[in-house]
């Protein structure tokens, strides 16, 4: 094997170690007001809006002031308490304290004393509480890790033209693990449901699914790490189908417990990670940033040696276009009676 590929499949074997953080106003409780709606979003990366400038340090958390919770806020005039965080699970995030050791911004380069555990997210519900957005389940169900497996899998099976849809479907080794993670993320969603209701029990609760990251694989070239690196491209329709299960086991969660869910994958459909310009609203393996501002994320060793001339490993997540596509449903969600 050529020394770059036994780099490569060292750089996604260790990434599979990380790949679950993936995952303004000041995001602690705010005065409520008589004429101010409180608003509180909990969730992962993807809520949190991660590498999208400007974002804030002092936790981990990676929340971006672009994010959809804050940009939400800010049209509709709410009091926001965002707990949102990269990384965040539904047991180990929202319901439990989330572990320092599951904290990894950006900054992916954590201060000298390290970062704190944090308190569990519903936490910052209450009976005043009018609003409620989630979005989570992607890190419960282990679907960085499955993106790394891909990575690596394309890299280390170059003659099978669909190597990680074989090792997760089939009688694939890992077909029994992914399936006791739809289990598992099954009944812990609906636990959650009934802990957010029961905390905030006036809330309108909105439940908000992922956006499309590779729904059309056309685009898509095989290397190109602003994509999806070295998966292949037999695997993405996989990939996607996978999402689209993911966001359905949300949707049916909220229906049972009369929230409302956000469709943010059918509008994004055209924008995944392979799209091109302002048109793409996925970040790829890694890319360049976007947002405002000037913050950088300087790479951690890992992310150095991993092949691509993106400013950092944004692991696919939404871009700047991307929180503001968020933003737009779930305004829209927010405001249907």
């Amino acid at each position: 094997m050529p020394a770059l590929s036994r780099l490569a499949v060292a750089a996604v074997a260790s990434l599979a170690v990380v790949a679950s953080a993936f995952a303004p106003a000041a995001s602690g409780a705010p005065a409520r007001t008589a004429d101010r709606p409180e608003y509180v979003a909990l969730g992962d990366s993807y809520s949190a809006g991660v590498f999208v400038r400007p974002w804030e340090e002092h936790d981990g958390c990676g929340r971006s002031g672009r994010n959809y919770p804050h940009q939400v806020a800010g049209q509709l005039g709410f009091a926001l308490t965002d707990v949102t965080c990269g990384a965040a699970e539904v047991v180990d995030g929202v319901l439990g304290p989330q572990p320092a050791a599951k904290i990894h911004g950006p900054p992916t380069i954590p201060p000298p004393g390290g970062w704190s555990d944090l308190p569990a997210q519903v936490e910052a519900l209450s009976p005043d509480t009018d609003y409620v957005t989630v979005g989570i389940g992607g890190n419960s169900l282990g679907f960085g890790a499955i993106v790394a497996k891909c990575l690596e899998l394309g890299i280390t099976k170059p003659l099978q033209p669909k190597p990680c849809t074989d090792h997760y479907s089939d009688g694939g080794a890992g077909e029994g693990w992914l399936e006791g993670g739809f289990t598992q993320l099954d009944t812990d969603f609906a636990h959650m449901m009934t802990v957010i209701h029961r905390r905030a029990p006036h809330a309108r609760v909105a439940v908000v699914g992922y956006p499309a990251i590779v729904p059309d694989n056309s685009g898509c070239t095989f290397g190109r790490w602003n994509q999806l690196g070295s998966i292949k491209k037999g695997d993405m329709p996989w990939l996607d189908g996978l999402e689209l299960r993911l966001n359905a086991l949300l949707e049916k969660h909220a229906a049972y417990h009369g929230a409302s869910y956000v469709d943010t994958y059918g509008p994004s459909a055209t924008h995944g990670v392979c799209a091109s310009g302002d048109a793409k609203w996925m970040y790829g393996i890694k890319d360049n940033l976007t947002g405002d501002g000037d913050q950088t994320d300087p790479p951690t060793e890992l992310c150095q040696s991993f092949p691509g001339t993106g400013e950092a490993c944004t692991f696919v997540h939404p871009n700047a276009r991307g929180l503001d596509n968020q933003t737009r449903q779930v305004t829209r969600a927010l405001m249907t009676p």
